[in-house]
């Protein structure tokens, strides 16, 4: 007769990555500046020249300060003349964003 055991552990519910981040208060803020990074860059794509819109992407937030990473240096030009309306549009919109930065981003 094989004995059985006294005491079986039970595992914990796996937590999937998103219930996981959610759970801690820093990634969780982290989670939600990325979120809010997002909807910015959702907000201005329609303002986005059709052939700059694949080569802008949504960089960090910090403070009122919002960051668009873009793929070369005439798309950084061209959103450099675009900043006072994207950032006036962004107010529109409720966002509260005081600045733009513009930064090309390295080749792989």
């Amino acid at each position: 007769m094989a004995s059985r055991p006294l005491f079986s552990p039970r595992r914990p519910p796996a937590l999937s990555l998103h219930e996981a981040a959610e759970s801690s208060p820093t990634l969780s803020g982290l989670m939600a500046r990325v979120r809010e990074a997002q909807a910015c860059l959702q907000a201005i794509r329609p303002l986005l020249p059709a052939g700059l819109r694949d080569g802008v992407q949504a960089g960090p937030i910090e403070d009122a300060h919002w960051c668009l990473l873009v793929d070369g240096s005439a798309t950084a030009a061209k959103l450099r003349q675009m900043t006072p309306m994207l950032l006036a549009h962004l107010r529109s919109q409720g966002f509260g964003i005081d600045a733009l930065r513009i930064k090309v981003r390295g080749r792989a």
